[in-house]
């Protein structure tokens, strides 16, 4: 019966594997079709990445997602952080109300958020275009930074940071010194969350931007309502570069541990 049982979960996880990246191989295999074609395979070929690069708009699009993901990537991580260390030494009463203002934005539909965004920068009379755009992201980032740092300050020993008072640090050395190294790993996880939620929006970008300002979502929008290969090629190019940040990601953090192993082997 565990032998069954085994081999079904193995079959399961299979299946679920199939279904979640089929799409995606089916999407890079086309990148290199020959043929205009996004179902009949024609040959191989390079010519839709070698188009994609050749147009000015493309290139536009990739500069303006990574400058306004990086940015607030960022700023949400530093006010987040900044935001979750002073809720962690807050009331009960004023964190719970903080916390449920700031989960409005992961909890409301996005077209809410949008709609809401929008009004409030046409009432501020602020132009459309990369500001409103970063603005909005750091606004809906935010919450995420929040949510990945907290559970992490409630399991910190608060005597850490007492004793490093109490030999003369400063609440600013206490803070740099022995909080945010604690929080490393969460304010890191914090980060890529943010960061991958800037960069994959489509909803609230579309509605704060303007003046000619697209990010890629954008883009990819408009040349999917025809069939245009490229989509597959440009599609392609981020699938790698996330995996390629993920490996490093994962590798770095295994080098890390094994320092802080070997490093508490010599202490002992």
């Amino acid at each position: 019966m565990k032998k069954k049982n085994y081999w079904l979960s193995k079959i399961w996880i299979g299946l679920t594997l199939l279904f979640l990246y089929i799409p995606i191989v089916t999407m890079m295999v086309f990148s290199f079709n020959e043929k205009r074609s996004l179902s009949v395979w024609g040959g191989f070929s390079l010519k839709w990445y070698s188009k994609l690069w050749q147009g000015r708009k493309v290139m536009e699009a990739v500069v303006n997602t990574f400058s306004i993901a990086i940015i607030a990537t960022i700023v949400a991580v530093i006010i987040g952080t900044i935001t979750a260390i002073g809720l962690s030494k807050s009331r009960k009463i004023i964190r719970n109300i903080v916390l449920n203002i700031s989960d409005l934005p992961m909890l409301n539909p996005e077209i809410v958020t949008a709609i809401g965004l929008m009004l409030l920068f046409t009432t501020m009379g602020l132009p459309k275009g990369f500001v409103t755009v970063l603005l909005a992201h750091i606004i809906f980032c935010v919450p995420y930074v929040i949510l990945a740092i907290l559970p992490k300050l409630r399991s910190l020993d608060e005597n850490l940071v007492e004793a490093a008072m109490d030999l003369g640090a400063t609440p600013t050395q206490a803070l740099f010194k022995v909080i945010l190294p604690q929080l490393k790993s969460s304010i890191i996880a914090g980060a890529l969350i943010a960061f991958t939620m800037s960069f994959d929006d489509y909803i609230i970008s579309y509605f704060v931007t303007g003046n000619g300002f697209r990010n890629v979502s954008i883009l990819v929008s408009t040349m999917g309502r025809r069939t245009n290969p490229s989509v597959n090629a440009l599609s392609t190019i981020f699938v790698l570069v996330i995996f390629v940040g993920l490996v490093l990601y994962n590798i770095a953090m295994v080098v890390s541990k094994k320092k802080g192993a070997n490093k508490y082997e010599k202490i002992k």
